[in-house]
């Protein structure tokens, strides 16, 4: 089986629900929380955001300000695999942890950040969320695996 892959290039939280994400070490994932010590934690739907460079890259080359890891908000930014073409439903081995992808892209709010910085949002459209499935961790060079069928 030929599973794809994808190489994370920063894993990012935010404290407050808003705001634009920071990178950080390492992030500890966890059943029914999502990521320790981000705002967007919880027993919900979309307890990770998963973004890919290819994306920002996309972006990037239409506007001027710099975007970094962390800018639209996501927890892990990766390389490697179109991310918004998973279905719903399919897992990923993140680190070391298991997540399920739940929703594709998301409504930007009208507020954020970058769209006021830079005129447009890419996560509404490119960004997946994702429930974490067993607990693990993730850091900048751990790979997103697609687990299961061939995608």
């Amino acid at each position: 089986m030929n599973k794809q892959s994808a190489v994370i290039k920063a894993v990012c939280i935010s404290e407050k629900k808003g705001q634009q994400k920071h990178p950080v070490e390492f992030v500890r994932l966890r059943p029914e929380h999502g990521i320790d010590g981000d705002a967007h934690a919880g027993n919900w739907h979309r307890q990770v955001s998963l973004l890919g460079q290819e994306s920002v890259d996309r972006l990037q080359e239409k506007i001027s300000i710099p975007l970094f890891p962390g800018a639209f908000a996501e927890n892990i930014l990766c390389e490697g695999i179109e991310l918004y073409k998973l279905p719903v439903g399919t897992r990923l081995r993140v680190g070391t942890a298991l997540c399920e992808v739940t929703q594709i892209g998301k409504e930007c709010h009208a507020d954020c950040a970058i769209r006021r910085q830079a005129g447009d949002c890419v996560m509404p459209r490119e960004g997946i969320f994702a429930i974490v499935l067993t607990e693990g961790e993730a850091r900048a060079g751990d790979l997103v695996t697609v687990e299961g069928e061939d995608y």
